[in-house]
């Protein structure tokens, strides 16, 4: 059974915003109640955060699926609905979060840190939302936009001071437990540990951690033996140690060899050649391993390399060994710059940026844009006035004067937003304003059936009495006429 994970695809749903609502208050003697329709809930999102306790990615390899919940639709009397609830996954310290294609898009290191995953959908605004001095009473609301989701790569780098490397059965198992409270599996046949071992280990006033990598092998950074799954692992390290056998009975293996392919497995995946190495010359209590370790001695040193003989079994040499990952830990992390506090960083819009941008792709003509496709996403395109009010947007942004600027004619295709997920439709220019659905813009002719008795009554008495007006006018005119040129028949 698997105990240990540390990669896993797993893929990641938000919650959906809740619906608005459009409504209008109904109350006795309150014909003009006006309109009450509530906003729709937020949708949930999916939070991946460091936990100190979380050691592996294992629960994320069995249930390789997760979903945030849904916002709750508005309602009518201006109730909103409510929010969905964020999923929040903890993670292990180390933690890298990349894309499907590899790009890394977060670096999850110490006990708190989070990282939206996957963002949930904006709730809809209902219709009292909408309604302006323009629009007094909107039959329509938005339409709750979707939550983000997808796959993502989810990779474990342990977070560790010292690395132990080398070939298998070379020992860094035995090292690390006498070093370290660490319990790892040690026993006389290869690839003993198949996990990453960490260990905390005390020198004087400081205290580091170090890991147990897997052994590698020839090969190790193509993939081959248990190498590239584990290499990630000492990423991280400020230090690496070598530790070679100085006991092997295999043909065609010493320490020099040994180290040789190791360097050259690590220079082969890269991004180590900064981390200062040291050789620990394993198994010294072994007949022949001092005669193998004076020998190997010299020449290590000779290439810069500072060397310990160690036993773990005898507890040989070890307090050495101790004392000089310690001190280079403490000079390491003395490097290092302070940590500054969080700092926001705002970066304005440019002033020539119009917010979209048109693109023709084989006579036809997209538009890509945050607005835009926002826009569309809230849209319910079986409400003649919600249309005639995205039109009134896209009007707004500038998106008609664009079209015209890049040679649109009326009747060519459109399309708003991706290639998977797009709303195509035949432009017509007077659509922009959404004349053939609203009347002229910014009127609303609902609101003028639903005026009280009294006020058109009054209104019809004016129309009446104006008309009369205009009559005894005309009666005075004429008779004026009459009594200046007489009563002519023949005229």
């Amino acid at each position: 059974m698997t105990t240990f994970v540390d990669r896993v695809e797993l893929y990641v749903a938000a919650g959906n915003g809740g619906h608005g609502c459009a409504s209008v208050h109904r109350e006795k003697f309150k014909p003009l109640g006006g309109p009450d329709g509530g906003n729709g809930g937020e949708g949930g999102s999916v939070i991946l955060t460091v936990d100190a306790n979380v050691t592996t990615l294992l629960e994320y390899h069995h249930s390789p699926k997760r979903k945030a919940t849904n916002g709750k639709p508005g309602a009518g009397g201006h109730r909103t609905g409510a929010n969905g609830e964020d999923l929040v996954l903890p993670v292990p310290d180390g933690t890298v979060v990349l894309d499907k294609k590899g790009n890394v898009l977060a670096d999850l290191v110490g006990h708190g840190t989070s990282f939206v995953a996957a963002a949930g959908g904006r709730g809809g605004l209902g219709n009292s939302s909408l309604a302006s001095a323009r629009r007094k009473a909107p039959g329509f609301a938005l339409l709750g936009e979707p939550g983000e989701a997808g796959d993502i790569v989810m990779e474990l780098k342990s977070v560790a001071d010292v690395a132990l490397v080398g070939y298998p059965s070379a020992g860094k198992s035995s090292l690390i437990s006498v070093l370290s409270a660490a319990k790892p599996k040690i026993a006389d046949y290869p690839f003993t540990t198949l996990i990453p071992n960490l260990g905390v280990v005390t020198a004087g006033d400081t205290v580091y951690t170090i890991a147990d990598v897997p052994g590698l092998i020839p090969g190790a950074s193509q993939g081959r033996g248990l190498g590239l799954e584990f290499l990630r692992h000492v990423e991280r390290c400020e230090v690496l140690v070598h530790v070679l056998d100085c006991a092997t009975l295999e043909p065609g293996r010493d320490p020099l060899t040994d180290l040789e392919t190791i360097e050259s497995e690590l220079s082969a995946y890269g991004g180590l050649e900064n981390r200062p190495r040291l050789v620990a010359l394993n198994k010294v209590d072994v007949p022949d391993g001092q005669d193998i370790a004076d020998l190997t001695r010299a020449s290590l040193e000779e290439r810069g390399y500072r060397v310990f003989e160690v036993s773990a079994l005898a507890h040989k040499g070890l307090r050495e060994l101790n004392y000089a990952l310690a001190q280079i830990v403490t000079e390491a992390r003395a490097a290092k710059p302070v940590q500054e506090s969080t700092r926001i960083v705002l970066r304005p819009t440019a002033v020539d940026d119009a917010g979209f941008t048109i693109s023709e792709e084989d006579g036809a003509f997209r538009i890509r844009g945050i607005k835009p496709e926002r826009w569309v996403r809230q849209t319910d395109f079986s409400n003649d006035e919600a249309v005639g009010y995205l039109a009134d947007r896209l009007a707004r942004l500038g998106v008609e004067d664009q079209l015209w600027k890049v040679g649109a004619q009326e009747g060519d295709t459109v399309i708003i937003g991706p290639e998977d997920n797009a709303v195509v439709f035949d432009w017509e220019p007077t659509m922009a304003a959404g004349a053939e659905m609203l009347g002229r813009r910014g009127e609303d002719h609902r609101m003028e059936t639903q005026r009280p008795a009294v006020d058109r009554r009054r209104e019809k008495q004016k129309g009446r009495d104006a008309a009369e007006s205009e009559y005894l006018a005309f009666e005075a005119l004429s008779s004026s006429r009459q009594a200046l040129e007489g009563d002519d028949e023949d005229y």
